[in-house]
């Protein structure tokens, strides 16, 4: 964009963030937001029209957090805003990166029917609230809300009255004071200790969460110099890829083998990860006189899930970079990379790995089995997205993935209905590849006004719907009581799925899978078929095996 912004502070307001750097925009257009969202779009930033702000808000979600750009919600003031919170609040809680676009009802308008308290409730589920306050200040106030999100990973919900948004301005363009997240080196004498530690060590593990996903490769070289195994927290599956030496996801996802070799540990490390009750299974993965250091870019984060031996402040990327330099002179250590570990990580430390043995019950499918059969006929080259629920391990677990930005895990709030809007988010993030969802019949059910985008955007969108026509976390932690009030008749997922004009498979046993084959063939053709929808009637599980231990510290 050349020349000016304007007339207005709304165009002011969707020039700059375009040309602020601002990637793709979601939202739901109301008189609030019409005017910034269409200047968005003339700035050249992909707008997307979403069905319900919740969804609109885990699409921006999902596409900041796979993309490496900052998305954008843009909403109506008051009742769009609200519609938008559960998913506002779970890109607060994950430190999303993302600009929330919402209209405001006038400061005068007290009995605007719109009016609520826009900034008291942004603040309370953890985002940063901003507001653009007029002519005089729109280029300050815009730029502060993406370098708030971009430097310090939060999501920023940017108010513009719409009185505001009406008033008369002009502002030179363009604007490019983009801003850049700092790399924080630590200080030697915090990495010293951490190099002594690692040093010390026989059996290290280290482990990778959500803050060391641009660290991958650094993090891998000091590993495979001080014999460390590598691991994720499930944020982050994906990093070490075909690391011979990976694990996997630590905690409630952990095979049986790769539990008892993190178990294992004289060392762990964790790299930009919380080590809270989820990745350490309530502390039972972190053995008994086992040393724990951590390495984050923020202080309040080290010990806040538990208490650590080693605390470094810095950058994962420049840390372990700065660690291995310290190692420069001494030889590499085999540590706990031996040939019996690779060769125990190798035969069972997947989960598809591990057989299943469970009885086929009638009309029903084993989970894992039929998760295992679509991990061979899916592409290879795909961005899995996790809704939740009881069913979340197995796509998960199940379900290989390319690398760090092949899966989104949106679980902060553990909201389910999240998982379309996800999906479809990060379909754009990722557009080369196959998107696919695993979600509930709960889940998918209460987000399906998201089918209707994706069919109408022609996604190649693959929905596994594990169906077990119930809420079933809560009916196995619940046990023997009435479950009337969470199970419901069985409802033909597939048909729902035709009517809106989506593929819609039933699957009841591995032999109704042709259906998916032939979906995947039609990838290659002219005209591919857009959605898939499989309708996987599981069995009873009888409460998964991640879920009962988290239950256990409840």
């Amino acid at each position: 964009m050349a020349g000016t912004y304007g007339p207005t502070i709304a165009d002011v307001v969707g020039g700059l963030l375009a040309d602020l750097g601002v990637g793709h925009a979601f939202g739901v257009v109301g008189s609030g937001n019409f005017v910034m969202t269409n200047a968005l779009r003339s700035g050249g930033v992909p707008f997307t029209a979403a069905r319900h702000e919740g969804g609109a808000a885990s699409m921006a979600d999902a596409y900041s957090r796979m993309s490496g750009r900052v998305g954008v919600l843009s909403v109506h003031q008051g009742c769009g805003l609200t519609n938008a919170m559960t998913g506002i609040t779970e890109a607060a809680k994950s430190r999303t990166p993302m600009i929330v676009l919402t209209a405001d009802a006038p400061a005068a308008a007290l009995r605007s029917n719109f009016r609520i308290d826009q900034d008291a409730l942004v603040t309370s589920v953890g985002a940063v609230s901003d507001r653009v306050h007029g002519p005089g200040s729109v280029v300050a106030d815009v730029t502060r809300a993406v370098r708030t999100a971009v430097t310090q990973r939060r999501t920023v919900v940017l108010n513009v009255a719409i009185d505001v948004a009406a008033a008369p301005a002009e502002v030179a363009a363009p604007v490019t004071t983009q801003a850049e997240a700092p790399r924080v080196r630590p200080d030697a004498a915090s990495a010293q200790r951490l190099a002594d530690a690692i040093d010390a060590a026989d059996r290290p593990v280290f482990v990778a969460g959500r803050g060391a996903r641009g660290a991958g490769p650094e993090i891998a070289a000091l590993a495979e110099h001080s014999g460390a195994l590598v691991a994720t927290s499930a944020v982050a599956n994906g990093l070490f890829g075909r690391n011979p030496f990976s694990l996997g996801i630590s905690g409630g996802f952990s095979s049986p083998t790769s539990a008892a070799l993190i178990a294992g540990a004289d060392l762990i490390v964790g790299w930009g990860c919380a080590l809270n009750m989820w990745t350490m299974r309530h502390g039972r993965l972190i053995g008994d006189g086992s040393v724990v250091a951590q390495v984050d870019i923020e202080v309040d984060a080290l010990g806040a899930h538990r208490g650590v031996d080693v605390g470094v402040v810095g950058d994962c990327a420049e840390t372990a970079s700065d660690v291995l330099a310290l190692h420069g002179n001494r030889p590499a250590r085999n540590g706990y990379r031996t040939a019996d570990v690779e060769q125990r990580i190798a035969a069972s430390s997947r989960w598809r790995d591990v057989p299943v043995t469970e009885e086929v019950t009638p009309g029903r499918v084993d989970a894992r089995a039929v998760t295992i059969a679509l991990d061979d006929i899916l592409p290879a080259d795909r961005i899995v997205s996790i809704d939740s629920g009881n069913f979340m391990g197995y796509p998960s677990t199940h379900l290989s993935v390319p690398d760090e930005f092949g899966f989104c895990f949106t679980q902060a709030f553990q909201s389910i209905g999240l998982g379309l809007g996800t999906a479809i988010g990060a379909a754009f993030a990722q557009p080369g590849r196959i998107p696919v969802l695993g979600t509930g019949d709960g889940g998918f059910l209460m987000a399906i006004a998201e089918l209707e985008t994706a069919v109408r955007l022609a996604l190649p969108l693959v929905v596994i719907v594990y169906n077990d026509s119930a809420y079933g976390a809560e009916v196995h932690h619940f046990g023997d009581a009435d479950m009337t009030t969470v199970t419901f008749p069985d409802v033909d997922i597939a048909a729902i799925a035709r009517g809106h004009g989506a593929t819609g498979v039933t699957v009841t046993g591995l032999d109704d899978l042709d259906g998916v084959r032939r979906w995947v063939a039609s990838l290659s053709t002219a005209t591919p078929s857009g959605p898939l929808v499989i309708d996987a009637k599981i069995a009873d599980d009888g409460g998964a095996w991640w879920l009962a231990e988290a239950f256990a510290g409840h």
